[in-house]
């Protein structure tokens, strides 16, 4: 247990944390087919220590990257118990307490690190200061510290003093090692920087040649002239004061010499040839890495934007759910293990995209299908919308009831308040209560048939029972009937009028 809480990767001598230097500095076609070729084989420092200047250097790549990243870092995470027993919802209340610190979300982060590399490796420093075993910190750790094994590509292995070539295994319990399956195969080519390194380096060299064009666009060409005559000595004059005139806009020459300047007619749009290579960089770029480019890019539609937005959504759903099984693997199961442990079965944490609803859609069937009679949970309706459910003060918005649109007639004289709609569900409404209304009227006269003997003294006793009937209830009833059906004969009118 004391290997739970120490440092096992921190940066060493063998693990350096400043790597092999800049790679993208200078990178050529050769260089680069020579650093993936390298990685298949193994030795993946210049391929990481790439993947990590893209993401510095190319602000799209970074943007639309960090995107996918936070798309899926977002989500809530929703832990979900394994029956409905103590122990289960123990097990699961613990994990729910666990996962509920900022680090936690941090490390969701971290972990998707490895959307672009490959691979991401977070060590968990545990601590017990408190009942169970939790883990304090998750450090991020370069994953430049790991290296596959030869004898199995798909084992990580930490460079240690110890083995700073093969690497020793990764102890139990120390690490969260997150491998996205964005492709199949090997896990050290799957990484999306790969994917995209060959397009960053074109729009390197288009940036760079764009940005040659543009200094020297729309100057004229200046020519030098000296005579048949002139020395060596004499034309590198003329060269210098050629060269420097761009800048200085001053030349000093002999009179046998002289400098002409010539406008030379500009190739038409040649400044876009840069710019539409650039753009399309980008947009294969935003494929990649989103699965689409209508809401990264201009020029899309409405239309477009939706279709490639559900595109998008199944990648995220993907993420989510293989970035949760890393977390119950490497992070759930190890905590119940220590505090609890093993079980057969064990709670996990889930990362769900809410269900987005159609509003519109959702309110035009409730107007249709509840006049009908759909029953429908005002609660379920409150949660779909947004909205809480009200406190016994609050002041609400609705459907007034029957009583208050009783009283608005008394004082309305245009008698038209209620559409046919809420005609209908107020009648439903009464109907539903005819045994409640009825109840202080028939309650006495049952009462009278249970304690009578013989049925002469039962007649001779009915006209007595009058006075115990309460009919308040049934008259309020029947008056707002009356309401009701004097609006229906109110809207019928209309309707033929």
């Amino acid at each position: 247990m004391t290997k739970l809480t120490k440092e096992i990767a921190a940066p060493t001598h063998i693990r350096n944390v400043w790597g092999p230097g800049l790679v993208a500095s200078g990178l050529t076609p050769a260089r680069l087919a020579s650093i993936l070729r390298e990685a298949d084989e193994g030795s993946l420092d210049a391929y990481l220590t790439l993947a990590e200047e893209m993401e510095e250097r190319d602000p799209h790549y970074s943007s639309v990257l960090r995107t996918r990243k936070l798309a899926v870092a977002s989500l809530e995470p929703i832990v979900e118990s394994i029956g409905e027993d103590p122990q289960s919802e123990k097990l699961a209340q613990s994990v729910r307490d666990m996962i509920a610190t900022p680090q936690f979300a941090d490390m969701l982060t971290d972990a998707l690190d490895a959307l672009g590399k490959g691979f991401s490796a977070l060590e968990i420093i545990w601590d017990k200061q408190s009942q169970h075993w939790q883990p304090k910190e998750y450090k991020w750790r370069d994953p430049r510290f790991f290296a596959f094994s030869q004898e199995n590509p798909e084992e990580l292995r930490l460079l240690d003093e110890v083995d700073p070539v093969n690497g020793i295994p990764l102890p139990q319990y120390k690490f969260i090692v997150h491998r996205p399956k964005l492709k199949s195969g090997l896990t050290l080519r799957g990484g999306l920087a790969r994917l995209v390194a060959f397009a960053y380096l074109c729009k390197m060299y288009g940036k760079k040649d764009w940005l040659a064009f543009i200094e020297v666009y729309g100057l004229p060409l200046r020519v030098g002239k000296y005579g048949s005559a002139a020395s060596k000595e004499d034309i590198d004059i003329v060269k210098t004061a050629v060269a420097n005139i761009g800048s200085d806009a001053a030349a000093v020459l002999p009179d046998s010499m002289q400098i002409e300047f010539h406008q030379v007619a500009q190739a038409a749009n040649g400044a876009e040839v840069f710019a539409r290579l650039v753009e399309w960089i980008d947009q294969q770029v935003s494929k990649a890495v989103l699965g689409q480019t209508m809401t990264s890019d201009n020029g899309s539609s409405l239309a477009q934007a939706k279709v490639h937005n559900e595109v998008r959504q199944d990648i995220i759903e993907s993420d989510a759910k293989q970035l949760a099984n890393t977390i119950n693997r490497d992070l759930i199961r190890p905590f119940i293990d220590i505090n609890f442990g093993p079980q057969k079965v064990y709670p996990k944490v889930v990362l769900r995209l809410p269900e987005s609803e159609d509003l519109e859609l959702l309110a035009s069937n409730l107007e249709k299908l509840v006049p009908l009679g759909l029953k429908v949970d005002a609660t379920e309706v409150r949660a779909k919308l947004g909205l809480s459910e009200p406190t016994k003060d609050s002041e609400t918005l609705g459907v007034a009831q029957a009583q208050d649109i009783a009283s608005n007639h008394q004082q309305c004289t245009c008698g038209k308040v209620l559409n046919r709609a809420q005609a209908d569900e107020f009648s439903e409404l009464m109907l539903d209560d005819w045994e409640v209304q009825m109840n202080p009227i028939i309650e006495p006269v049952i009462e009278a048939v249970a304690q009578a003997d013989d049925y002469a003294p039962l007649l001779q006793k009915l006209p007595q029972l009058l006075s115990q009937m309460n009919p308040e209830q049934i008259t309020s009833a029947l008056s707002q009937a009356g309401f009701v059906g004097y609006v229906e004969g109110v809207e019928g009118e209309d309707e033929t009028n």
